[in-house]
C-alpha cells in the first residue's frame, strides 16, 4: 500500500491537465482481484427514477422484477454468503443466498449490537468470500488485498475459471486492445486490433463483446476510427454522442470510529452494513446512502494516506478504530466524462449530490458517538479510486440518447455488445459488482438465443 506495488504503471489526466495514478488494475480478473467482494443487489427503488438532493437518478429501461432471476443466478455463480430478513430495504429474492453469512468477529458483533441499541437495522453484508479458505492462506482481510488463492470469488476464480473448462474458450493474456474497426457501412464491427508482446495483431470475430471496464471501454470506442456515416468522427457506437459521458463513481468517505479504551482485534472486519438512510435521511427527507464496513485498516494503510504522522500514532489509531465506508449516489451528468487526448486518458469528473454525503457523514458521526466512540474521523475518497466507475456507455430505449439497448447491444453496430459497468444508467448507492454480473448473464442468454441458436 505504501509503495503502490500493485497500482498500474500508467497515468491519467484531469481535464485541467494534472496527472494522477489511478487505482485501475490490469491483472486477469481486473479490478475484482482487489475488490471487497460485496455482492449486493440494487434496491427495487433504484430501478425507478428517484429524486435526490442533487437531482434525479434515472430509471432503468426494465424493472427489478424482470432482472431479479439474473440476480439469483449471479449469486449462485459467485457463491454469495448472506442472509435475508435483516435489512428493511432488501428487495424480493426468489431463492435464498446459497450460503449463510460470513460471521462477525467479536468487535464487530459488539458494533452490531451498539447500532441495534440505537434502533437501527445493521445487516450482514452479502459476500463472495469463503472465509475458511481465505484465512487458510493468511490472516488478512480481503478488501483491497490481492486474491492469489480461491478464498475470494472474483471474476477470475468464479466465472472465468468455470468458462475455461470449455475447450472452445481460450484466454489471451498480455494483450492491449488499441481500437475496433467498423465495416465500410458502419453496421458491424469487422475487426479488433490489439498489441501483444510488442506485435500488432487482428481478430475478426462474428461478435464483439467489449468488457474493459467503464473507463477503458469508453476509451477504446472513442479511439476507434468512425466511418463518416456514423458517430461524426466521435469514435464508434457514438451516434448519441454519449460514449464517455455520464461518468459516475460514487461519492464516498472512509470513517474511523475510534475508542481509545477498546482495541479492535478484527482480522477481516468487513461483515456489516446499514441501509437505514438509503431511501431517506431518516426524517422524511431525500436519500443519503449506504454504510458498510471497510476491511480492517492498519498503520501501513494509514501511512499511505497520512505520510507525516508518526507510525506509532497511526498504529494506535488503527488498532482502536472500527473502519467504515460511507457511499452515496453520484448522479449522471453529460459533462462528467472520460475523454481521450492522443494516448492519454482524460477524466473530467464533476461530482454531484454531495449534500447526501454531507448528510450521511453528519448522522453517522452522531450515531457512532452515541455508540461510545468519542473520536470519529472521516475523509472522502478522490479520483484516484475509480473502483465503482460506471455509466460511460449507458443502456436505454432511445438510440438518440443511449449508445446501448437494454441488452447492451450497440444501436449503431449490431454485432457489438458492451458489458461492464459502463452500461449502468445510474450508480445507486451500493457496490455495482453483482448488478454487472447479473446483466452479463442476462445478455449472454440473449446472445445465445438471438445470435447462436
Amino acid at each position: 500500500f505504501v509503495d503502490g506495488h500493485y497500482r498500474p504503471k500508467e497515468m491519467w489526466r484531469e481535464a485541467g491537465g494534472a496527472a494522477f495514478n489511478p487505482g485501475n488494475y490490469y491483472y486477469v480478473g481486473g479490478n475484482s482481484k482487489f475488490y471487497g467482494a460485496v455482492l449486493i443487489r440494487y434496491r427495487r427503488e433504484d430501478f425507478s427514477a428517484m429524486q435526490h438532493y442533487g437531482g434525479v437518478s434515472p430509471a432503468w429501461p426494465f424493472s427489478y422484477e424482470e432482472f431479479e432471476p439474473w440476480y439469483s443466478k449471479a449469486e449462485q455463480l459467485f457463491r454469495v454468503r448472506g442472509v435475508l430478513g435483516e435489512d428493511p430495504t432488501e428487495p424480493f429474492h426468489s431463492i435464498p443466498y446459497p450460503f449463510g453469512p460470513v460471521p462477525d468477529e467479536p468487535p464487530i458483533a459488539r458494533a452490531r449490537a451498539e447500532l441495534k441499541g440505537l434502533g437501527l437495522h445493521p445487516a450482514s453484508l452479502p459476500l463472495g468470500v469463503d472465509i475458511d479458505a481465505w484465512l487458510k492462506d493468511g490472516k488478512t482481510g480481503w478488501d483491497a488485498f490481492p486474491n492469489t488463492g480461491t478464498g475470494k470469488v472474483d471474476a477470475q476464480t468464479g466465472p472465468l475459471t468455470a468458462a475455461l473448462t470449455d475447450r472452445n474458450i481460450r484466454l489471451e493474456t498480455g494483450a492491449h486492445v488499441e481500437y475496433l474497426e467498423a465495416s465500410s457501412d458502419a453496421r458491424t464491427i469487422d475487426a479488433v486490433h490489439y498489441r501483444q508482446n510488442g506485435a500488432l495483431k487482428k481478430a475478426t470475430p462474428k461478435l464483439v463483446i467489449l468488457s474493459a471496464g467503464a473507463v477503458n471501454s469508453a476509451v477504446i470506442l472513442l479511439r476507434s476510427p468512425s466511418p463518416s456515416s456514423k458517430g461524426g468522427g466521435n469514435g464508434l457506437a457514438n451516434r448519441s454522442d454519449q460514449v464517455g459521458r455520464n461518468f459516475m463513481n460514487h461519492n464516498s468517505s472512509a470513517m474511523l470510529a475510534i475508542d481509545p479504551r477498546r482495541r479492535n482485534t478484527s482480522v477481516y472486519q468487513k461483515t456489516l452494513m446499514l441501509n437505514d438512510y438509503y431511501l431517506s435521511d431518516g426524517k422524511g427527507g431525500r436519500p443519503l446512502g449506504n454504510v458498510q464496513l471497510l476491511g480492517k485498516i492498519d498503520g501501513h494503510i494509514l501511512r499511505a494516506n497520512v505520510r507525516l504522522a508518526p507510525k506509532f500514532a497511526l498504529d494506535f489509531m488503527a488498532g482502536h478504530a472500527v473502519d467504515w465506508y460511507l457511499m452515496c449516489e453520484d448522479l449522471p451528468d453529460p459533462e462528467s466524462r472520460i475523454m481521450v487526448d492522443g494516448k492519454d486518458i482524460v477524466m473530467q469528473w464533476r461530482r454531484s449530490n454531495m449534500q447526501s454525503l454531507d448528510g450521511l457523514t453528519k448522522v453517522m458521526r452522531e450515531n457512532f458517538r452515541a455508540c461510545g466512540y468519542p473520536i470519529v474521523l472521516s475523509r472522502p475518497f478522490d479520483k484516484r479510486t475509480p473502483s465503482h466507475q460506471c455509466g460511460t456507455v449507458k443502456m436505454g430505449d432511445d438510440p438518440a440518447t443511449s449508445p446501448l439497448d437494454p441488452f447492451c447491444r450497440s444501436f449503431d453496430h449490431k454485432n457489438l455488445f458492451v458489458v461492464d459497468a459502463g452500461f449502468l444508467p445510474n450508480s445507486a448507492a451500493v457496490n455495482p459488482a453483482l448488478s454487472i454480473a447479473a446483466q452479463a448473464l442476462r445478455v449472454a442468454d440473449h446472445i445465445r438465443k438471438s445470435e447462436l441458436a
